[in-house]
């Protein structure tokens, strides 16, 4: 016996009105919900892990993009993306401030080796200086 499901139009219509009146919804469960979030994303490092270790995760990664496609791509970037582009940007502000500032510093605190003559390995050393110091502070940042 089949299982009887309603007219796919009749779900996508239902769907639409719904979702589109979530917002209050949406605006009330995220507030306060941070603890809970950061509980749980601490509990799931190792389905994490077991998750992007995986034999088939590459096959699996490769074969929702090609599901998506290009199309879908262009069309949700060019749909959705620029009327929410600078309200992220004014939203991300302070974050952003927040995570580049330790760099910044640590950038600020390297004394740089003796700058050679174009071309010479004394100046990629000097990039190197600079490459192991914001390493160092990005894992001291993550407790690595």
């Amino acid at each position: 016996m089949s299982i009887k499901v309603k007219a796919l139009a009749e779900v996508v219509r239902k769907w639409a009105a719904n979702a589109a009146g979530a917002q209050t919804y949406y605006e009330s469960g995220v507030k306060g919900a941070g603890s809970d979030w950061l509980a749980g994303a601490q509990a799931a490092g190792p389905a994490f892990k077991a998750g992007v270790s995986a034999g088939n995760i590459q096959q699996l990664f490769e074969g929702g993009i090609r599901k998506a496609g290009a199309e879908k791509y262009t069309r949700k970037a060019s749909e959705v993306g620029p009327g929410r582009f600078s309200q992220g940007v004014a939203a991300g502000t302070p974050d952003y401030s927040a995570g580049v500032e330790p760099m910044l510093s640590t950038i600020a605190g390297i004394s740089l080796s003796t700058r050679g003559p174009r071309g010479s390995a004394a100046n990629l050393q000097r990039v190197a200086q600079v490459a192991d110091a914001l390493h160092k502070k990005r894992l001291a940042l993550r407790g690595g």
